[in-house]
């Protein structure tokens, strides 16, 4: 892994990228899509996008040739559990027993430092190698999981949006905060410490209604409204018999959702993963709010949780990024995580295009974040997160990307075929961090 400063580079390659959310369905973009075949991709001396070019750069730039290579922005993931690396492909759970026999087990070991530290940067180094370069991350209850994560994301440069997890409740004993204002305290202080520093960002983080108090969600919601630049994460309508429950721990609350609402943690900056069970009043709440679903759809399937409705959110005008949501989810690689949302939409009669899904992954969940000036395209001035693919890896996908009929098809089937195998280089800030 390179921490060299970053140099004058230019990447050739197949670049793409999108300048606007396409339209759902349509598979020639609308505009949206921005494919510049055989190109150069500059990048300065500060790490940012300087421009593309189709003639070769001057003796100035260090010219690195991947002709033939589809370029990317990097993948943002939304919503992913660091600790749960240790129970991904765990057998036989949905949620409520998921979380109690394997995910709780593993948070516990976070409490030790050497763990937390160890755990942070194969997280990290695993999320660059699926071509992942930024991310919205739980880590445990513990303070030193927080600072393991921002610390290892500060050595790589990354943008990286992480808090402590908060519960008090119905939750092993050794994963509760001891008060509200011990959690408070401890949110603060990382606060203190670690938010708007380099390219990290603190999210104040309620695990999920369930395991806090309301006077932990009230604190939660207090410390949203004291700093608007704060993000918040959570989960919300993920599982049926969640449902059932927070509906008899929050008796008064309209919705699963509405819990969230009355205590001031729905604003621009909340990401809230699953939604699946929600209904056209919480989507009207949602996009009123500014706040977006993390669509976890390996996860949803993998636990049996159901299938989000993916137009919906669309013509409710809900913000709507990809998450893998590992542990839960089985993989980190956003092809795989977005042929699985093809899947989940597939079985509701609609088909998800790889402009959608892709764009949701790069530029639309940037945006979402209010990242969308620092990362998830090529525009003039972005940092240089950046990613370069093989088209094709192995005689099936190489026999495939050989007959295919236009840049959608051909696009489609590198997003359904492709894995962290197809993964030739990681940039950050223009600085590699990952190479095959």
């Amino acid at each position: 892994m390179s921490t060299s400063t970053p140099q004058k580079v230019a990447l050739r390659g197949d670049l793409l990228d999108f300048t606007a959310s396409p339209a759902w369905g349509d598979l020639e973009g609308g505009g949206a899509v921005r494919f510049q075949p055989d190109h150069w991709l500059l990048i300065d001396e500060r790490g940012r996008i300087q421009g593309t070019q189709a003639q070769e750069p001057d003796q100035q730039w260090h010219r690195i040739d991947h002709q033939g290579s589809l370029i990317l922005p990097g993948f943002i993931d939304t919503h992913v559990h660091c600790p749960q690396l240790d129970v991904i492909a765990s057998y036989g759970a949905e949620l409520l027993d998921w979380l109690n026999t394997y995910t709780f087990p593993a948070e516990c070991r976070y409490a030790d430092p050497a763990v937390a530290q160890a755990g942070a940067a194969r997280f990290l180094d695993a999320l660059l190698a699926h071509g992942t370069t930024a991310a919205v991350v739980f880590p445990t209850v513990h303070k030193v999981s927080v600072e393991a994560l921002f610390e290892a994301a500060q050595q790589r440069g990354m943008r990286l949006i992480t808090g402590k997890v908060l519960m008090d409740r119905h939750a092993p004993a050794a994963l509760l905060d001891p008060s509200v204002a011990q959690a408070e305290r401890d949110c603060v202080d990382l606060i203190s410490r670690w938010h708007g520093v380099d390219r990290l960002s603190y999210a104040v983080t309620p695990r999920f209604a369930p395991t806090s108090t309301p006077e932990q969600l009230a604190m939660a919601g207090a410390l949203c409204r004291a700093d608007a630049s704060l993000y918040m994460q959570t989960h919300v309508a993920e599982n049926r018999e969640e449902l059932r429950w927070v509906s008899e721990l929050f008796p008064q609350a309209r919705s699963y959702l509405d819990v969230y609402a009355r205590e001031g943690l729905l604003h621009p900056r909340s990401v809230l993963a699953h939604g699946i069970w929600l209904d056209d009043e919480d989507r009207r709440v949602l996009a009123a709010s500014g706040a977006q679903v993390a669509f976890s759809p390996s996860s949803n399937l993998f636990l049996g949780s159901g299938l989000f409705d993916w137009p919906a959110a669309r013509v409710g005008q809900v913000q709507v990024s990809v998450a893998s949501d590992v542990g839960g989810g089985t993989s980190l690689s956003m092809q795989r995580t977005l042929l699985d949302g093809y899947k989940v939409q597939a079985m509701a009669g609609q088909r998800l295009t790889a402009w959608a899904g892709l764009h949701a992954a790069t530029r639309g969940a940037a945006e979402a974040l209010g990242l969308g000036a620092e990362i998830g395209h090529f525009g003039v001035g972005t940092l240089a997160d950046v990613c370069v693919w093989d088209w094709a890896r192995g005689p099936v996908a190489e026999a495939r990307d050989a007959v295919v009929r236009g840049l959608h098809e051909r696009v489609f089937a590198w997003m359904s075929l492709a894995d962290d195998r197809n993964l030739r280089a990681a940039y950050v800030a223009g600085v590699c961090k990952h190479s095959a």
